[in-house]
């Protein structure tokens, strides 16, 4: 489940990359036609980091609480991907284009795994009241 390739080895390239700041969405249209809008709460819980996924097969880490997370900046990586800096200082996670393909793709079933995630563990996207 990392930024492994979906297809037959062939990485899809980003024709456009925008960040939406105000809608907190990052808008990603690639060579193949697909266009993604990809909230940022998506890509902080789906964060490729090691924080995120653990460093094995099964160890990936519930992230509760992000509803409201916002995206401040992008930054390239080498011309394979984008590292996401989020309101909430995570900066770890490296997307590979093929990995934001493979969010883009699998968005509609890992989004209702996560919220169920949440529920069987009596967590919320809300952030906890201080």
């Amino acid at each position: 489940m990392s930024g492994g390739p979906i297809d037959s080895g062939s990485t899809r390239w980003p024709v456009e990359l925008r960040l939406k700041r105000a809608q907190k969405v990052l808008e990603i249209r690639f060579d193949d036609g697909k266009r993604f809008e990809l909230p940022a709460e998506y890509l902080r819980v789906e964060s490729p980091s090691a924080e995120v996924q653990g460093h094995g097969a099964g160890q990936k880490t519930l992230v509760p609480g992000r509803a409201h997370v916002g995206i401040i900046g992008l930054e390239p990586v080498g011309n394979y991907a984008v590292r996401i800096i989020f309101d909430d200082l995570h900066d770890t996670g490296i997307y590979s284009w093929s990995y934001l393909y493979q969010l883009g793709v699998e968005q509609p079933q890992r989004w209702r795994d996560y919220l169920d995630a949440l529920a069987a563990n009596g967590l919320s996207r809300e952030p906890p009241r201080s």
